[in-house]
């Protein structure tokens, strides 16, 4: 049972990364990525009175502690927007890879910050996860090889925020229930959402929009908030039911999930999905995934 809850996570975070591009592909061609990071908000803000239903005692923690979960809300907005927008030029199996080395970071930062241990583990696993990004970071052939700088740092700025999120709960110690987090998170996804609509070249995109697809967007957004929920819940209760570093280590085949479903959406589903399936390409992909998948365990490793 743990072992399905555990394969939950990945497999939707994979599904969920794919309708991310869909999104950006088919609707922000011609619009700032930020305007989806709207659609995202309001699609949280909705979800907040089904989460007090279920979580009645939401206001229960002390207010430093709320304060940390709304901040980590507003953080993940900030990764998710320099994220979108690496996704907007580039295959959805190249930027999930370079996702992990949101582990990287927050094993540094917990390094300076918080006075946690590097074993000889860790840092292999670190040197592998670089190593397997920078060969996903390269484009062209031997004559042409060229250096996706725009892509490296955008996803450098966005697992950099997600790291220093993840370290800001555990320096202030949060240890509420998945419901309270939630909810505050969400709290601060909309105060981003809020800030954002303080733009009135936002607020225009928004709203043009919103007349042209509303159900598409919103519709598409939403399902999108509940795969990753459901994600959340399921590797949160597999790791009740068996031991966190191995939870861990399947949540890192996120990126060969994407990969596969990748491949198949090219093959089968074209107009859902764009993906270069020349054999050099497939090698360096599924290269370049193995060594930070590996380089994720060696550090999660106990």
């Amino acid at each position: 049972m743990w072992l399905l809850l555990a394969f939950l996570g990945p497999i939707s975070w994979a599904v969920s990364t794919h309708i991310d591009k869909y999104l950006v592909d088919r609707y922000f061609q011609d619009s700032d990525t930020a305007v989806l990071m709207l659609f995202t908000a309001l699609t949280g803000v909705a979800l907040l009175p089904a989460i007090w239903w279920i979580e009645p005692a939401i206001l229960k923690p002390a207010p430093g502690a709320i304060a940390v979960m709304t901040v980590s809300g507003v953080l993940y907005m900030g990764a998710m927007l320099f994220y979108l927008r690496a996704i907007q030029s580039e295959e959805a199996s190249v930027v999930a890879p370079l996702f992990q080395a949101s582990t990287l970071f927050t094993f540094l930062l917990g390094y300076l910050f918080l006075h946690e241990r590097l074993g000889p583990s860790q840092l292999l696993g670190g040197g592998l996860i670089v190593s397997g990004a920078l060969g996903l970071s390269f484009q062209g052939g031997a004559k042409t090889r060229r250096f996706k700088t725009r892509l490296v740092l955008l996803m450098l700025a966005a697992t950099f925020v997600l790291a220093l999120s993840t370290v800001l709960f555990k320096f202030f110690a949060v240890r509420d229930d998945f419901w309270t987090t939630t909810f505050w998170t969400f709290v601060g996804e909309g105060l981003f959402g809020a800030a954002l609509l303080c733009r009135p070249g936002y607020r225009r995109q928004f709203a043009d929009l919103f007349r042209r697809s509303p159900g598409a967007v919103a519709g598409i957004n939403a399902a999108n908030e509940l795969i990753n929920l459901g994600a959340g819940l399921g590797v949160r209760y597999a790791a009740l039911l068996a031991p966190v570093a191995l939870v861990s280590a399947i949540s890192s085949t996120t990126t060969f999930f994407v990969f596969a479903f990748g491949i198949l959406l090219a093959l089968f589903f074209p107009r859902l999905g764009r993906e270069d399936l020349s054999t050099r390409n497939l090698v360096k992909k599924g290269a370049g995934a193995l060594l930070i998948a590996a380089g994720v365990v060696l550090i999660e490793a106990l």
